[in-house]
């Protein structure tokens, strides 16, 4: 199923662009990368929040779009219970000093509100995209269904 809906098209856009800005910015970055994740989670990721534009055109996939929500998800998840709790004593070193100090410590200050926000956008994304799903499957079983890996989404979202 093509995905061309123009709430989840903005959703999809206000994901990348509050990811770009306030998850993964030149000051949290360094501290991410260190996190347990395979490379192909941190590939849909990227999908997800880098490569929007070629998609707004001839639509999303929504076997991706779920792959990619649920990658989110795991990311969500992890860095909750791996970065959350250190993360100022993990971004401590450097010589940061003045302006690049005090917005470090901005970053590092808002990252859990920053953090949740991201998994609520997600969250709606997957709410939408199933409402799509089941309004599409008509007399069959909808495909998020059908994804094993999408059972824990609403736990690894909301923080369970």
């Amino acid at each position: 199923m093509q995905v061309r809906d123009a709430q989840v098209v903005r959703l999809i856009e206000r994901i990348s662009e509050h990811y770009r800005t306030n998850i993964s910015n030149r000051y949290i970055r360094p501290a991410l990368l260190q996190l347990p994740l395979e490379k192909q989670t941190w590939d849909l990721i990227e999908i997800l929040t880098e490569k929007t534009e070629q998609y707004q055109y001839q639509g999303f996939h929504l076997d991706e779009l779920y792959r990619q929500i649920a990658a989110a998800a795991r990311f969500v998840s992890l860095t909750r219970r791996e970065l959350v709790p250190g993360l100022r004593n993990r971004l401590s070193g450097g010589s940061n000093t003045g302006p690049d100090k005090v917005l470090r410590d901005m970053a590092v200050n808002n990252f859990g509100s920053n953090l949740q926000l991201f998994a609520d956008l997600v969250n709606e994304l997957y709410i939408n995209l199933v409402e799509l799903d089941k309004q599409d499957s008509k007399g069959h079983r909808p495909l998020y269904l059908q994804i094993p890996e999408l059972q824990e989404i609403g736990r690894m979202l909301v923080g369970g």
